[in-house]
């Protein structure tokens, strides 16, 4: 499809600056994350999860911005013909491709080009995060916490996805609003039931917040029941806009993307600043998930110890205690935030250490550098283990990890022989259960080589 689309909004009018920026096809300018962004936004009912195929299927595919006195328009060309319904542009899809305007723009103005931010700063970081949200009008003032953050594989099957719409739906009913990563599979799953449960409960003004950020929002594209998208610079920022706006966290079966975000949460939790501070946690999943969480809280254990088991609880096959737990994780914030003169909107308290808001860029100098070392302190061992992770989800979906992958071969990781064996033996769960990569894409060849010290 080819059309004209107006905005709506803030982002109907743009500077002539900001125009060239977005149109530059220079290798400083924005166009092709434009590009990209936008089609990963249009294309939200694809079932890929490889950046190359969806790039390859819609190469002359192209979005050009078009100035008039009255405003900007959008020209989509050979544009994915699912977004549009009778030659319409469907609203939702409409209003998430200029969420992607406003974020690039911003992130390349406001926060990139300002010389004075020091981004070796956590605090200046953690600055930063606030600003991109707020900036999206993505705060509530005044409204208590009730924004629930859904982790969980966007690879998963029929069983585990019917879950996570249970676990939604029980959420909605007791008006919880959800925040996920904004992709397919347990991301899309909570949303759909909890817009049923509010439907019933005749909740307006539902949230559906899909945070992303480019490198994988190809590999994930918004589902289309995400009504406030927001895509953060990285996927550090990403990971600390979830903990910091979000008042409690779900876990439901997934990969290493899964694996990483646990890693985040639990390194944060366990730093010693973050002791007092209450954040419900919760793993769950279906019976036919019993033994996949049996193995993460098994490697939690060897590795990170005790204490990081504690912050967390493990409910199988029941979504009202689901509901019910983080219903009350809530009530315990928002007394905690209340007795502390915390926002409930931002989470200013909690400490995030540099480790794990620096960017890491996945290339095979810096997988081969992590210290994979059980002497860390457990809080350090977390980061570098989710720096690990990161890594193999971008040689898995991110099209920079696999064109590295595909040039120089495997990323390998070295570390203790006992810790590098429960890697490799976790990560083999999740090769054999194919929680590595969408169900029917193919036999998965591994992206990495773990190798002990000796």
């Amino acid at each position: 499809m080819s059309t004209l689309v107006s905005p709506s909004g803030s982002m109907s009018v743009l500077s002539n600056n900001e125009v060239k920026q977005l149109q530059d096809t220079s290798k400083g300018g924005l166009y092709q994350l434009f590009r990209q962004c936008s089609l990963a936004v249009l294309n939200c009912d694809e079932h890929s999860d490889n950046p190359y195929k969806i790039l390859q299927q819609y190469q002359s595919f192209d979005i050009r911005i078009i100035q008039e006195h009255r405003g900007l328009k959008l020209q989509l060309i050979n544009a994915p013909g699912n977004a549009f319904v009778d030659g319409q542009l469907i609203k939702g899809i409409k209003q998430n491709l200029f969420a992607v305007v406003r974020d690039i723009l911003y992130v390349a103005n406001e926060i990139r080009q300002h010389a004075a931010v020091n981004t070796e700063s956590s605090t200046n970081i953690t600055n930063m995060v606030f600003h991109v949200l707020r900036h999206a009008n993505a705060f509530r003032p005044k409204v208590h916490p009730d924004t629930v953050v859904c982790w969980g594989g966007h690879s998963i099957g029929e069983a585990e996805y019917k879950y996570t719409k249970r676990v939604g739906y029980q959420l909605g009913l007791r008006g919880m609003n959800i925040c996920t990563g904004c992709g397919p599979g347990a991301m899309k799953g909570p949303m759909k039931g909890a817009n049923i449960a509010h439907a019933k409960q005749r909740i307006t003004g539902s949230r559906f917040i899909g945070l992303t950020e480019p490198g994988i929002i190809a590999a994930e594209s918004p589902n289309p029941i995400v009504n406030e998208l927001v895509i953060m610079p990285d996927i550090e920022k990403r990971l600390e806009a979830f903990v910091r706006m979000g008042h409690g966290i779900i876990v439901f079966p997934g990969g290493p993307g899964t694996f990483e975000e646990i890693l985040y949460i639990l390194g944060i939790l366990l730093h010693p600043s973050n002791r007092d501070i209450p954040f419900p946690v919760i793993f769950t999943g279906p019976g036919s998930a019993k033994s996949y969480f049996a193995d993460i809280h098994q490697f939690i254990g060897k590795t990170l110890g005790l204490e990081a088991q504690q912050r967390y609880k493990i409910i199988i096959d029941d979504p009202q205690t689901v509901a019910r737990e983080i219903k009350y994780g809530l009530e315990e914030v928002t007394r905690f935030r209340r007795q502390t003169g915390d926002a409930f909107y931002y989470n200013w308290q909690l400490t995030v250490d540099n480790e794990f808001q620096q960017p890491f860029e996945p290339n095979h100098e810096n997988m081969a550098d992590l210290q994979l070392s059980k002497q860390l302190p457990a809080y350090k061992l977390a980061a570098n283990l989710r720096r690990a992770m990161s890594g193999i989800v971008a040689g898995n979906v991110k099209e920079v990890g696999i064109a590295a992958i595909t040039e120089h071969g495997p990323f390998k990781l070295f570390g203790d022989p006992e810790l590098t064996e429960d890697i490799n033996q976790l990560l083999h769960s999740f090769v054999v259960n194919q929680r590595m990569k969408l169900p029917g894409s193919g036999d998965y060849e591994p992206c990495y080589e773990i190798i002990g010290n000796h």
